[in-house]
């Protein structure tokens, strides 16, 4: 994560859940700051709510730091970022988890040709893609500005 406060909180919850040993806590920024190793899951909720969603968030929303909110014009700022560095991260079989949410229309709109997996919960919710490292490392000239 690259907020040392929200890194805190994990510690709390890797403490609460028995997971101390299990669980590396690394303050990044997307990739930067990450040991250079081959993953086989990455799983990532960056922000991504786009600027005009931004300016109309109910004011508990507003509660949360901007930082882990907002995401650019179109809400994929970051998730560009993700998309244009992941193949150097997790190995062919791995897979990449990443939540987009509302951004979901904005990101298949932007990457037509990604056989991305939307993924479907019990429970509902939306806006969750899964990509293999195979097909990162086959589109990865999509993802490259």
């Amino acid at each position: 994560d690259i907020s040392s406060d929200a890194l805190d909180v994990a510690k709390i919850n890797c403490r609460k859940h028995h997971l101390e040993g299990k669980v590396t806590l690394i303050q990044a920024d997307v990739f930067e700051g990450l040991p250079k190793r081959s993953y086989d899951i990455i799983v990532s909720n960056p922000p991504y709510v786009d600027m005009g969603a931004m300016a109309e968030l109910p004011a508990e929303y507003r509660t949360e730091p901007e930082l882990a909110l907002a995401a650019g014009d179109d809400g994929l700022k970051i998730v560009r970022r993700i998309l244009e560095a992941a193949s150097e991260y997790l190995n062919s079989e791995g897979i990449l988890v990443c939540e987009v949410g509302d951004s979901e229309e904005a990101l298949a709109t932007a990457f037509p040709a990604i056989p991305f997996v939307w993924l479907e919960f019990e429970f509902g919710g939306h806006g969750v893609f899964l990509l293999t490292g195979k097909d990162l490392r086959a589109y990865q000239s999509w993802f490259k500005n």
